[in-house]
């Protein structure tokens, strides 16, 4: 086997977060930023897996017979049993995955800090089911969960709308390149949301949710055909609504920036990660004033599209 390499972009959730867990529409956007994973054969029948931060520095590496994968040794530690997880569901999804008479030296390198929450792992997911020629909606299924709009962004260079119906993945192709986009900033809230304790919360306090999804599902069409600003502002304001009466949250703007002169969103898991900040006056000097260094112009961190 020759080697190879893939690359899966990073994922941002303008719209439908919680939701789209249950069949709302949903509005995500690919990021400049996401992962690759380089395969090197060698003659050990080994895995060599070493991962790199954004800096080229390694933060995981591990080294591990082929056959059987994890029987063999004891996982050093959570990230090792996760690896091993994936690696085994694959070859369940594909039995001729990793036969060969060798074995490989692995690189995943990560080209955003991982506590970024842009998708460490579902780019991770995304690659290993390209290299293992199985769906990569099945992998995640199978070992992360949740709704894989995010196994959607890492696939697709454009905007999208995503939906599950009946469990299945719907993923339509958009035109969202807003003409108030110099508007729109992306800010770091210094802390890493752990989705699936998110979801945990989401699932005990949804109840009645029907109304809710045909009101999402019609401010994520209005958000992506949305022509001013003050329409988008209004359309963050309906959505934190619904959101925050669902999961008993208040939203991030009344938390944190009850004094901020535009509007906030909270993308995917409320309480970490990014939130994207409306104004019309770079917002830099605020957010720094709070303690939030990083915040970035929506063209720096949305992958660019040819419409």
């Amino acid at each position: 086997m020759k080697n190879e390499s893939y690359y899966s972009n990073g994922k941002l959730l303008i719209s439908g977060e919680y939701l789209v867990l249950d069949g709302a529409i949903s509005l995500a956007i690919p990021t400049k930023y996401g992962q690759s994973l380089s395969i090197e054969t060698i003659t050990d029948q080994k895995i060599i897996w070493n991962s790199l931060d954004e800096t080229g520095n390694s933060w995981f590496e591990d080294e591990f017979l082929i056959e059987p994968i994890a029987s063999s040794v004891t996982p050093r530690n959570d990230i090792s049993k996760r690896l091993f997880q994936i690696l085994n569901i694959a070859k369940q999804l594909n039995p001729d995955f990793l036969n060969t008479n060798g074995g490989f030296k692995i690189t995943t390198s990560l080209t955003f800090p991982k506590n970024w929450g842009l998708g460490t792992s579902s780019t991770l997911i995304n690659n290993i089911a390209l290299w293992a020629r199985i769906d990569a909606y099945m992998l995640l299924e199978k070992t992360f969960g949740g709704s894989g709009y995010d196994i959607a962004c890492a696939q697709h260079n454009h905007p999208i709308c995503y939906q599950l119906e009946n469990g299945k993945p719907l993923v339509e192709i958009v035109e969202f390149n807003p003409s108030f986009k110099e508007h729109l900033y992306f800010v770091y809230l210094n802390k890493k949301q752990n989705s699936r304790d998110g979801i945990s919360k989401y699932k005990e306090n949804r109840k009645s949710i029907k109304s809710s999804i045909i009101d999402i599902n019609k401010i994520t069409t209005q958000m992506v055909s949305c022509k001013s600003l003050e329409d988008f502002d209004s359309l963050i304001l309906k959505h934190e609504h619904i959101i925050s009466n669902i999961i008993k949250h208040q939203p991030v703007k009344t938390v944190l920036f009850d004094d901020f002169n535009g509007h906030i969103k909270s993308l995917g898991a409320w309480g970490g990660d990014f939130v994207m900040a409306t104004c019309k006056t770079n917002p830099t000097a605020y957010f720094k004033g709070k303690g939030f260094e990083t915040v970035i112009p929506y063209d720096d961190l949305v992958l660019k599209h040819i419409p």
